[in-house]
């Protein structure tokens, strides 16, 4: 396993809530970023949190959410490349295991059908987890009402045969919407978000191929700033 290693400045995002417990430990979360490259033009499925939520209300988000406990016993057909199980493992100070790993990408993908109504399954009902790629991850700052340790996952449409326009909104998740870079500053969307989104298109701008394996991005609180690292 390999030690993250600081390769930029600090990098400014969202401003804590300072009304929240600074106490507070983040729970895992994963999140699912749908890439759709059909029509020769990068988009990414995004939909707004509700304003009843305590966290990022009204904001425009990929789909995700906290891990469960019952993921660990979700069925899968084709487990993660161990290149992304190798990732996952890197800068997890010793408390993660493999099946805590996958366990990850089983709430991005389980994430993706309770908000979004699109599967990522075969006829036998089975998780395929094996396009999955890790692009980024990030743990909320201290003083938000709610803390979590992200793990973003990256999956194109075409390789998956997810059909664009079978989506459903859901409770958690609005106005699910096709969303290209360009477009990303006209909507309300965290600035963590917006960040990953930079990361993804240097990697689609370096190797289109999406490569399984590659360095990830890490932001995280480091001396009171939050900084980008890598994994």
């Amino acid at each position: 396993m390999t030690s993250p290693t600081v390769d930029s400045v600090p990098f400014a995002v969202d401003t804590p809530d300072r009304t929240g417990s600074v106490a507070l430990r983040p729970k895992d979360a994963a999140s699912i970023i749908l890439l759709d490259r059909t029509s020769g033009t990068p988009r990414f499925l995004m939909g707004r949190r509700g304003s009843g939520h305590a966290f990022m209300p009204d904001l425009y988000v990929f789909p995700g959410g906290r891990r469960d406990p019952r993921d660990h016993a979700l069925p899968f057909r084709r487990d993660l490349h161990p290149l992304v199980t190798e990732r996952l493992l890197s800068g997890s100070t010793g408390r993660r295991t493999v099946t805590g790993a996958r366990a990850l990408a089983l709430a991005a993908i389980r994430e993706l059908q309770e908000e979004t109504g699109l599967f990522v399954k075969d006829a036998k009902d089975e998780a395929d987890l094996l396009l999955l790629r890790y692009i980024a991850r990030a743990i909320t700052p201290p003083g938000n009402v709610r803390r979590f340790d992200t793990h973003f996952f990256l999956l194109p449409t075409d390789e998956a045969g997810i059909a664009t326009t079978d989506l459903r909104d859901s409770e958690e998740l609005q106005d699910l919407r096709w969303v290209g870079l360009d477009e990303v500053p006209d909507l309300n969307v965290p600035r963590i978000t917006q960040a990953v989104l930079g990361d993804v298109k240097t990697l689609l701008d370096t190797d289109p191929t999406l490569p399984y394996g590659m360095p990830v991005p890490f932001y995280s609180m480091r001396y009171g700033r939050f900084v980008r690292t890598h994994i």
